[in-house]
């Protein structure tokens, strides 16, 4: 039989943020190119944004009642069990009507109880872990896993060292070659050529701190005579459009030809969430990453960290920005060799062929459960 004829079941799960809803997506995309007859279903949790998303994919999904624990005592704490409990018994329904042949995590609240079923079963489980630091979830489930996919050297320490794979995160095709793509992004955006282009990103709802940031710096970009892309987000849109009278900023709540923002820009300030991070080091500019510190494991420093690391990039701390901010933006306007050496040695760190490597680990367990 054909390969591509060959008719399996895939269950996907992982969301809460789109770290971990798009490379479930991206996974679900290469295996329905391999085996076009097969069936998928991604689970998530209830009310969060997974729940939107994969059905724009095109596929079907279903909600567990399941979120995470706070760190402080809260009644959404005490329901945490009964919220378990609902969700495990849920999964098992899912997964003994579906009759999965491998189930894929890629983190977040519902890959949990969901996987941990599928172990229980018998079933042959994949992980994919998007940070340096990894979540409590994927540590638990990382014991019965068949395969983990890491996108980051050094994760013995959180996981078997024989079920590692090093493959990167899933990122989008159309970053892989954007060199090409200056002159029409330049274009697109109606830059000056002769102006260095800053292109700030804080994520598709927005993050606070760096806005703050960029709007007490306005001048002081202005007076070194560099132009602005600033991603502001949908929830800052309304408080930040005003500087698009600004002849050298444009403020934009969303970017949809990120190809083209990243082709435009000589440098790039970025939060450090995974999936950010595995672009930016395809995309290979010089970075300057203002991690959050309002995440899990505060996995986004460590994440920049690691790329900092290998003299890769340049991290300020949110609580550091006031003192540290003007010198790092200067050392890297006023050396093109230091945006080039960080710009080369990011590019280095990059996995492009990420979606597929996962697959393949795939289609090794599919092997398996042949066998």
């Amino acid at each position: 039989m054909n390969k591509s004829q060959q008719t399996y079941k895939f269950i996907l799960s992982g969301g809460g943020t789109g770290g971990h809803i798009y490379p479930a997506i991206a996974i679900a995309n290469e295996l329905k190119s391999r085996y076009d007859n097969s069936e998928f279903l991604f689970v998530g949790a209830k009310d969060r944004m997974e729940m939107e998303k994969v059905p724009r994919a095109g596929y079907k999904i279903e909600g567990l009642w399941i979120s995470g624990i706070q760190r402080k005592l809260t009644l959404k704490n005490l329901m945490f069990p009964f919220k378990l409990m609902s969700s495990l018994f849920k999964s098992r329904r899912i997964i003994s009507k579906f009759k999965p042949d491998v189930v894929i995590g890629t983190g977040g609240f519902a890959s949990g109880p969901l996987l941990q079923v599928a172990n229980s079963k018998g079933i042959p489980t994949l992980i994919q872990e998007q940070n340096s630091y990894p979540g409590i979830t994927n540590k638990l489930l990382s014991k019965k896993a068949n395969s983990i996919c890491v996108a980051y050297e050094g994760l013995e320490r959180f996981f078997p060292k024989e079920k590692i794979v090093l493959t990167g995160n899933p990122i989008r095709k159309d970053l892989i070659e954007i060199k090409s793509k200056k002159a029409s992004a330049l274009s697109e955006f109606g830059l000056d050529e002769n102006k260095l282009t800053l292109l700030v990103l804080g994520g598709s709802l927005g993050a606070r701190r760096v806005n703050q940031l960029i709007e007490s710096k306005l001048d002081f970009f202005k007076n070194h005579e560099v132009q602005l892309i600033w991603q502001c987000g949908k929830l800052y849109q309304e408080q930040y459009s005003k500087y698009n009278a600004n002849d050298n900023v444009q403020v934009h709540a969303f970017l949809n030809t990120m190809d083209l923002a990243y082709a435009a820009a000589d440098i790039i300030i970025s939060r450090a969430g995974a999936s950010s991070v595995s672009e930016l080091c395809v995309v290979g500019k010089p970075v300057i990453f203002i991690p959050s510190p309002n995440v899990a494991e505060d996995h986004q420093t460590k994440n920049a960290q690691a790329i900092v690391d290998k003299d890769a990039a340049i991290l300020v701390k949110e609580s550091q920005l006031d003192s540290d901010f003007n010198k790092a933006f200067e050392q890297l306007l006023k050396s093109e060799d230091t945006r080039k050496t960080l710009g080369a040695n990011i590019k280095r760190r990059a996995l492009v062929n990420a979606t597929k490597d996962i697959a393949d680990e795939v289609e090794k367990l599919l092997n398996v459960n042949e066998q």
